[in-house]
């Protein structure tokens, strides 16, 4: 554990609470896809089923139980008891282009061609393209959300962070395995999705201005 890991968790666990804040403080789940929570609930039941028999680390296994219900109250409070506030219309990115193509790759490329391991290697190539959903409803939008730009920051400030722990650790740990290039090359191109959105976040908080995407 070190300190890159720790603050991408933490950055995780802020988006999460922010997006949670914003739908129960608001009473409105607009400008959030329910597509990308849907990706992310494959995503945490796809690589967390070793939650019932790999408890040998605690922090781990309380992250994993979080990531997991919070995930799935999102994807509960804005099916149901926000239902109303959703922006159906503009979330109509068909994930199911992101859902296969993903599974396909985790069947063909892993590290171990069994059940588990084909599922946490799906959950890793599915998270790099989860939040395209959100990205292309905010672009179809426009104006972005002060909590949802946030939320948005922060998990791709986790992301990084994620990259940051495997650098330092292939510099400093003695053995450190860094041969699993799926969980490299997904980690970049989850990071690189985030970039452009940075980009503008950065320029309207520089210059006060409302976030606006181009469309």
């Amino acid at each position: 554990m070190n300190i890159f890991r720790i603050t991408g968790d933490l950055l995780h666990l802020a988006s999460i609470l922010m997006l949670l804040w914003k739908i129960r403080m608001h009473n409105t789940c607009a400008g959030i896809s329910l597509k990308s929570q849907l990706l992310y609930c494959i995503v945490f039941t796809c690589r967390y089923l070793d939650i019932f028999w790999n408890t040998s680390s605690l922090y781990n296994s309380v992250m994993k139980i979080i990531f997991l219900a919070s995930s799935y109250a999102i994807v509960y409070l804005m099916q149901y008891k926000y239902k109303h506030t959703y922006d159906k219309e503009h979330d109509s990115f068909r994930i199911i282009f992101l859902i296969v193509p993903c599974f396909l790759l985790a069947l063909i490329f892993n590290s171990e061609y069994s059940v588990t391991e084909i599922l946490w290697t799906f959950s890793i190539y599915l998270e790099a393209v989860a939040i395209l959903p959100q990205l292309f409803l905010l672009q179809r939008t426009g104006e972005v959300e002060s909590l949802t730009s946030n939320y948005i920051v922060a998990l791709g400030g986790y992301r990084f962070f994620y990259l940051l722990n495997w650098i330092y650790r292939l510099l400093t740990e003695v053995g450190y395995d860094s041969s699993n290039w799926i969980v490299w090359i997904s980690g970049l191109i989850q990071t690189a999705l985030f970039i452009d959105f940075f980009y503008y976040y950065v320029i309207s908080k520089w210059y006060g201005r409302r976030f606006v995407l181009p469309q």
